[in-house]
C-alpha cells in the first residue's frame, strides 16, 4: 500500500482526520475566505443545495444542471433556482464560467464520468474549485453505475487536466453496506454526520500515527469520499 499512499499523499490533509462531508469541506473553505460569486450544482436533482448555499453564501448566483430523467429530478417541486437540463455529455455553458462547481453524490450515477470531469474542467474558472463527494463502497442506489476507488478517482481527475487538492473520508463502507442491508433504518442515518463505527476503530488503532496516515487508512475503507479538485 505504500505506493498508493505516496501517490495520494499530496491530497491527504494534515489538519485533522475526522469523517467529513462535502458540506463541511465547503464550509471550511468559505470560513477561510473562499467567496465565489457563482456556483454550478452538477447533478442538482431536486435542488436541495439551494438551501445550503443560501445559508452559507447568501449572495451566490446558483445554477443547477442535471439530465432530464432521474428520480431526483422527477421529485423536484421548487422553482426558486435556475435549473438547466443537459444531455449528460456536453455542459451548456461557456468555458471558464464558474468559480465553484459543487456535486453531492452524483458522479457514481454519470454514464461517462471521465467526459463529465473534462466538461467540469472546461467550465471551471482558472482559480476555481470543484468540491463534492462520491461513492467508493456503496451498494446500488437510484440508478447508480459505478463505485470509484480513491486511487482511480485521482487518475481520472488528472486525465481531465485537473489535480486532486484534498481528499477526505466519509462514512465507512461497512456501515454504509449494513445500512442498506438492514433496509436503511433511521437510526443509522446519524453515521453520515458523525464518526461511523469503522472510522472510530481506525482512529483508535492508529495511535500516534500522523494525521495523513489516519486519513489514508480511513479512505481505504470509506463508503463515500469527499474531494476538492482544481485546475492544474
Amino acid at each position: 500500500m505504500s505506493d498508493v499512499y505516496d501517490y495520494l499523499k499530496e491530497s491527504l490533509p494534515g489538519d485533522h482526520s475526522r469523517q467529513a462531508t462535502a458540506e463541511a469541506v465547503l464550509q471550511a473553505r468559505v470560513a477561510k475566505g473562499f467567496a465565489p460569486a457563482k456556483v454550478l450544482d452538477f447533478g442538482c436533482g431536486d435542488g436541495r443545495s439551494i438551501d445550503l448555499f443560501r445559508r452559507m453564501l447568501p449572495q451566490v448566483d446558483w445554477t443547477g444542471v442535471d439530465i432530464e430523467a432521474s428520480p431526483e429530478v422527477a421529485s423536484r417541486r421548487r422553482q426558486d433556482g435556475r435549473f438547466v437540463t443537459y444531455d449528460g455529455y456536453e455542459l451548456p455553458f461557456p468555458d471558464r464560467s464558474f468559480p465553484l462547481v459543487y456535486s453531492h453524490q452524483v458522479l457514481e450515477h454519470v454514464r461517462k464520468p471521465e467526459l463529465a470531469l473534462r466538461e467540469i474542467a472546461r467550465v471551471l474558472e482558472p482559480d476555481g474549485l470543484f468540491i463534492g463527494q462520491t461513492s467508493q463502497f456503496e451498494p446500488y442506489h437510484s440508478y447508480s453505475l459505478w463505485n470509484f476507488t480513491v486511487y482511480g478517482f485521482k487518475r481520472i481527475v488528472e486525465d481531465a487536466g485537473m489535480q486532486l487538492a484534498e481528499l477526505r473520508p466519509g462514512i465507512d463502507g461497512f456501515t454504509l453496506m449494513r445500512r442498506t442491508y438492514e433496509g436503511r433504518p433511521p437510526e443509522m442515518s446519524k453515521y453520515f454526520s458523525q464518526e461511523s463505527p469503522i472510522n472510530e476503530e481506525i482512529e483508535k488503532a492508529a495511535g500516534d500515527k500522523r494525521t495523513q496516515v489516519r486519513n489514508f487508512r480511513k479512505l481505504l475503507f470509506c463508503g463515500q469520499f469527499i474531494f476538492v479538485v482544481q485546475l492544474r
